[in-house]
């Protein structure tokens, strides 16, 4: 049977009142990441027991009354590997997700090798998911029927799954810890970041200001370049090839092509661009030079050290008992908060922030232990 893809109004209010009158539906999209300089969700996909639809945002100019049912916490809404979806549908539709059902975090605090959701259909149900259109552009219309069928795998499976997770889930007693887990990812959000572009730039630490301020001219040319094209910025040049563009700052084509990533072909057809680029940050006044920002250098301190070490190894062994990754367990972060700040009560360990409810109830023994037997 045809999967429908819903592309008025009308449609998506008619399936807004259906999806209201469940107990659980299944929800996916599908955006274009890959292909466009800002990403955009492309297509959604919900399920329920019974069928399975498909919803075109680009065709439909208001999904407005789809938020009421998302919103609801009476209707569980079943992901799997939600953070992004969740950020996506909030920036895009300004729609909120509560009654959350994450498949992949339930597959994680079972201990499962293999979280993704092939993987997990592929081990419970034998279901083989076509994974040939995870890089497709999905703003293009008309979709084909390949990409029909990919969208709604993604969750017609999803039920079944969400109910034998749960029953495992409930035999070793662990409900509880993953419905905290759902309710904090419940309120991810993107966040719109500031200041100069070097500071996501992996690797721009290591650079001195004048290399920064070349970095920064670059990276400046690769969104405007991007933007021009509508492409993703990696499709442009990548990090890496900016980064050693800043260190050793070329100024001919042919010192561009000694550079790792430049082609020939690239550097004639970039080579303009990225030169002035370079010349633009090479005539930065030195009073004008950017800073690169460096946290509070901490004091190393042996105990705190020693703390650590005690409290990984408590955790490795944690980890292997209750048979699930070490860092689902508690992550490093927090385990260094805790080496610092040495709690040595219960309330105090709870009021460490990033501690959860869960953790601090069922490993807190462990961890004022480990903590107060670490000479």
């Amino acid at each position: 049977m045809p999967v429908p893809i819903l592309t008025t109004t009308a449609e998506i209010e008619e399936l807004a009142d259906d999806l209201g009158r469940e107990t659980v539906i299944a929800v996916d999209l599908e955006a274009d990441s890959m292909h466009c300089y800002k990403e955009k969700v492309c297509l959604l996909q919900f399920s329920t027991p019974e069928r399975t639809v498909l919803v075109d945002p680009l065709a439909v100019g208001n999904l407005s009354s789809l938020a009421p049912v998302l919103a609801d916490p009476k209707v569980r809404k079943i992901f799997h590997a939600a953070d992004y979806d969740i950020r996506c549908l909030n920036r895009d539709f300004g729609f909120a997700i509560c009654g959350l059902f994450d498949t992949m975090i339930a597959c994680q605090f079972l201990g499962e090798e293999k979280v993704g959701l092939a993987d997990v259909l592929g081990k419970y149900f034998g279901v083989v998911l076509d994974k040939q259109y995870q890089r497709a552009d999905w703003a293009a219309r008309p979709l084909t029927e390949g990409m029909i069928r990919y969208a709604a795998e993604d969750t017609r499976h999803l039920h079944r799954l969400a109910r034998l997770l749960e029953e495992k889930l409930a035999v070793k007693g662990r409900l509880e810890w993953v419905a905290e887990e759902f309710a904090l990812l419940e309120q991810v959000r993107f966040q719109e970041q500031e200041g100069p572009l070097f500071l996501r730039a992996k690797g721009a630490a290591v650079l001195d200001r004048r290399q920064l301020a070349v970095l920064e001219a670059l990276l400046q040319w690769r969104d405007q370049e991007a933007r021009r094209r509508d492409s993703p910025l990696f499709k442009v040049l990548g990090n890496k090839t900016l980064l050693e563009l800043a260190s050793t700052m070329p100024r001919t084509l042919s010192g561009l092509t000694a550079v790792e990533g430049l082609s020939p072909r690239l550097a004639d057809r970039c080579g303009k661009g990225l030169l002035g680029a370079i010349a633009a940050g090479l005539t930065v006044p030195e009073s004008d030079l950017p800073v690169y920002p460096r946290g509070e250098r901490r004091v190393r301190d042996a105990a705190v050290d020693r703390r650590l070490a005690v409290l990984k190894e408590w955790r490795k062994e944690a980890a292997a008992e209750m048979e699930m990754d070490p860092g689902i367990v508690i992550n490093n972060a927090l385990l260094e908060e805790i080496a610092r700040r040495r709690p040595t009560s219960s309330a105090a360990l709870e009021g460490i922030p990033g501690m959860k409810n869960w953790q601090a109830r069922v490993l807190g023994e462990k961890i004022l232990e480990a903590v107060a037997n670490d000479a």
